[in-house]
């Protein structure tokens, strides 16, 4: 008896070759899509449901071609958002960035800069799709979303050339108008 064949695999940068603009596809005020990704940084599976009704939560998509390929508008936002997850914390909210690596990938990330907040790996980019963030050049847009306890989303910052990710400040100054 022999095997089938495997179904060939789709590298992550054939996948998001084509561009496709990001576009606010989710209305202020509405409950947000559920996922459940694997945490590279705590090594257990997150699901985003499962902080409704308990405190906010800051997602920040982010554009990493692959280990130790950074993109040059996210490498610095990633930096100063895992300088400024204690912030974040003390606000009361939980930070979730989001790469579309695969949690090999994902472990080696979190080694190499060194971070605290959680990295959740979504090698489908499905969490990528469900939250319009676009895509060109091989990989995921990057984009930053508050959503409050209630699973609502409060807030919004898609990528453009002119600003490619929400600061920080501008992230907190959200969360403290909730």
């Amino acid at each position: 008896m022999t095997a089938a064949p495997l179904a060939p695999q789709i590298s992550p940068f054939w996948r998001y070759l084509l561009p496709k603009p990001a576009y606010l596809g989710l209305a202020m005020g509405t409950v947000t899509p559920d996922f459940a990704l694997w945490d590279a940084t705590s090594q257990r599976t997150i699901r985003l449901a499962n902080w409704r009704g308990k405190q906010p939560v800051v997602l920040a998509f982010t554009r990493i071609f692959a280990e130790g390929t950074y993109c040059p508008f996210c490498y610095p936002h990633m930096v100063a958002m895992n300088q400024t997850y204690r912030q974040f914390r003390n606000a009361g909210a939980e930070v979730f960035m989001i790469t579309s690596l695969n949690p090999r990938q994902g472990r080696a990330v979190v080694e190499d800069l060194q971070l605290h907040l959680p990295l959740l790996c979504d090698p489908t980019g499905t969490s990528f799709r469900d939250y319009c963030t676009g895509q060109a050049l091989g990989a995921p847009l990057p984009a930053q979303f508050v959503i409050n306890a209630q699973g609502h989303l409060r807030y919004a910052h898609l990528f453009s050339f002119l600003h490619h990710n929400a600061e920080p400040e501008n992230l907190l100054a959200a969360l403290s108008r909730l």
